[in-house]
């Protein structure tokens, strides 16, 4: 196979040493995929490894990709992101993905944590309790999103103002005020799950907002939904690259 040097480099910097099945079967597409992604792509732009291995690891959870998710798992703990900061990956996938289609990655997960020699389960992270999920999560949103939060509350139908308090008790109370990563990543992270996932145009186009806010400019985004290309897909990249050129022109 003619992999170039650069995309050899940057495969084995995540798993040093694989021997890919693949490689063996159809090395036309081992070459083709690994020039474009290990090379190509990560030529694009300066992000730092462990959040590229982070995020697109977000992404395959939003894919429901459990074999993929097995090696990005693996490569983030490979260039040092902790088993704390993946686990958070993959607890804050549970409200944006639902648990019926996360739970067998925290199974998967907690697999390779165990054969990696970690005890379980880890230190807690959360920072709230029945007490204070609502306003600190209403709290957490405000500055993600800012005055966008007041006019959902406002502009809600009564019969479906619940749903706002989960989404400020249970999406922001529950999860994003945890431990383990900070906002900025945390907003990373869930564009990855919302642009893998499909169909969810509005909430990127919100969150690329989020993102704007707690300091993720247009070219961080622009970086990382490059970076996710490999992994999600053309039509899902061209979706978000028009959510973000609605959002925040060039």
């Amino acid at each position: 196979m003619s992999i170039s040097d650069t995309a050899h480099k940057n495969h084995e910097e995540l798993w040093p040493d694989y021997q890919s099945r693949a490689g063996a079967t159809d090395p036309e597409l081992i070459e083709v995929f690994d020039n474009f992604a290990f090379n190509e792509v990560i030529s694009h732009d300066n992000m730092d490894t462990k959040t590229r291995v982070m995020m697109i690891m977000a992404s395959t959870i939003g894919s429901q990709a459990l074999t993929e998710f097995k090696m990005m798992a693996n490569a983030a703990l490979n260039v040092g992101v902790t088993p704390i900061e993946v686990k958070e990956v993959v607890y804050q996938a549970v409200p944006y993905v639902g648990i019926s289609k996360v739970l067998d990655f925290i199974y998967v997960m907690n697999e390779i944590l165990m054969e990696r020699g970690v005890k379980l389960p880890l230190e807690g992270q959360s920072t709230t309790d029945s007490a204070t999920r609502l306003e600190n999560g209403l709290a957490k949103q405000k500055e993600i999103f800012g005055d966008m939060i007041e006019n959902l509350y406002k502009n809600s139908p009564k019969d479906l103002l619940h749903i706002q308090h989960y989404l400020s008790a249970n999406c922001f109370g529950d999860y994003i005020t945890r431990n383990g990563l900070d906002v900025k990543t945390r907003e990373l992270v869930t564009l990855s799950f919302l642009i893998a996932l499909g169909g969810t145009e509005s909430q990127i186009k919100g969150h690329i907002i989020g993102n704007a806010k707690v300091g993720n400019d247009r070219q961080a985004i622009i970086n990382l939904i490059t970076q996710l290309l490999p992994y999600v897909g053309y039509p899902r990249t061209l979706n978000a690259i028009s959510c973000l050129n609605e959002v925040l022109p060039g």
